[in-house]
């Protein structure tokens, strides 16, 4: 991967154990060997997952064990060129907003300041801007952010307080305002494939999405590192089509012959990101949205493994 050979320094993951961290890891170690710039890639994460840690750790990863919202523990983490900060509080924030705020705001200021100095590329979200019309085209890094919720609004507030401490330090910086990255354990399209095919109806209140291989996603936040800036870069990084969810949940039921069942009426606006600056920058995404829906078919079909962590795309009113 040429972007990572033009990096010099270490990689360091934060939050390496989440649902994007291990395949970042594995593309990452997969991208610094091709370059041969012996770069470490180290991992870093309470590794609930059994046996993951030891995974990445035989392929390659320096793996250490920790919860970064620990003071102590964060200011132990060896010093690298290169941070990627994934970690991120979504599901259960409902009740638990004070916490919420705490990991999605307050600890990526306490990352910033750890790090400053390195380039850093931190997850956003999607989810910061306002609900907008199908015919809008979705919003893009210039429309002015809206979030719906108390996980939004503590996701705007990882993003200001980032640039505000990366601003202070000149610290180069990244945010990757993603929305949705899918895979075969997770994902919008998940969702869907397994309601239709466990017969269940699909709610298309929300009518529209905006979704993308979990590999691109991947690709780009590697590869934003070399486009960190002060004030920081923000992307928006999904697939380039508005899809419809009542069409979506048709193919799918072509694709596993059942007959899809809904419920709700289409509203007239819906969380969307136009990711064109995305495309331009890296090239669009190699997987497209026909060949994800024979992948999520084909798994859900055969019974494949799942997260079991609903995306909840069809809330409205941001509560998670």
């Amino acid at each position: 991967m040429t972007d990572l050979r033009d990096l010099d320094g270490d990689l360091l993951v934060l939050g390496a154990g989440g649902k994007l961290g291990p395949s970042l890891v594995r593309l990452a170690l997969r991208g610094i060997a091709a370059a041969g710039t012996g770069a470490r890639v180290v991992a870093v994460s309470r590794f609930s997952e059994p046996g993951l840690a030891t995974a990445l750790q035989a392929e390659g990863a320096d793996v250490i064990e920790a919860d970064v919202s620990d003071d102590e523990a964060l200011g132990l983490l060896p010093d690298a060129a290169n941070v990627v900060f994934l970690v991120g509080s979504k599901f259960g924030s409902t009740g638990r907003e004070a916490a919420t705020w705490a990991t999605n705001a307050y600890l990526p200021g306490r990352v910033a300041e750890r790090f400053r100095g390195s380039r850093l590329v931190a997850l956003s979200t999607g989810n910061v801007y306002p609900l907008v019309p199908p015919s809008s085209g979705g919003c893009t890094e210039d429309t002015p952010v809206g979030p719906v919720g108390e996980y939004a609004m503590s996701c705007l507030g990882r993003e200001r307080v980032i640039t505000h401490l990366a601003g202070r330090s000149d610290t180069p910086a990244a945010l990757i305002r993603l929305n949705y990255a899918v895979e075969m354990r997770y994902g919008v399209l998940i969702d869907i494939a397994t309601a239709v095919h466990d017969g269940k109806p699909v709610d298309v209140g929300t009518g529209h999405v905006n979704v993308v291989w979990q590999g691109y996603a991947n690709e780009v936040t590697l590869r934003a590192l070399r486009h960190t800036g002060v004030p920081p870069l923000v992307l928006n990084v999904t697939g380039p089509e508005l899809l419809s969810v009542r069409d979506l949940a048709t193919r799918f039921g072509r694709l596993l012959d059942r007959e899809p069942g809904f419920t709700g009426t289409e509203a007239p606006t819906a969380l969307l990101s136009d990711a064109r600056r995305c495309h331009e920058l890296f090239g669009p995404p190699d997987v497209g949205v026909a060949e994800l829906l024979e992948w999520t078919a084909a798994w859900v079909a055969d019974g494949g493994p799942l997260l079991g962590k609903p995306t909840g795309f069809q809330r409205r009113d941001g509560k998670f």
